[in-house]
């Protein structure tokens, strides 16, 4: 049986997410247009030149920071900042984009989205961090759990 657009794009982020190198979650992520054009992924990684975690440990584990708590005590920037970041440098605009997401976005993800113009965002997994969808729902920008896309007989894994 042929996926959805949504199955689709939602099972490249899954796979992206296998490119992270964090020790404590691994998140993907896939930009795409209103015609189902990929405009990027990204993933949760350190900036680039940095050594990555696998490495060089956790600081946030170290310091015992708790999930959705102090996002600045990381080497990584989150796979949502990592394609708008991305989409700057090589000139690609994000107006209107949707962004598949394994994980719910932070705030600091949802700040750089609603700036880079991305429309929708539909994502897999929570995340501890009401904020980001209070930012969200004020800048209009619809923030959508994939697993209320799915029809009911549908599994919601990917």
């Amino acid at each position: 049986m042929r996926q959805s657009w949504d199955e689709y794009f939602m099972s490249i982020a899954h796979l992206v997410k296998t490119r992270s190198t964090c020790l404590r979650r691994h998140v993907g992520a896939v930009a795409v247009t209103p015609e189902h054009r990929i405009l990027g992924t990204g993933y949760n990684g350190p900036l680039p030149g940095v050594a990555h975690c696998d490495k060089v440990g956790c600081l946030r584990q170290q310091l015992n920071v708790p999930s959705g708590q102090r996002q600045e005590i990381c080497r990584a920037q989150h796979a949502e900042a990592n394609i708008c970041n991305f989409a700057a440098r090589c000139g690609t605009a994000l107006e209107g984009a949707t962004i598949y997401v394994t994980d719910r976005p932070c705030t600091t993800c949802v700040k750089a989205m609603v700036t880079s113009g991305i429309a929708r965002v539909i994502y897999d997994g929570d995340y501890p961090d009401e904020l980001a969808s209070q930012l969200a729902k004020e800048a209009g920008m619809d923030l959508i759990k994939y697993s209320d896309l799915l029809p009911a007989d549908s599994p919601a894994e990917v």
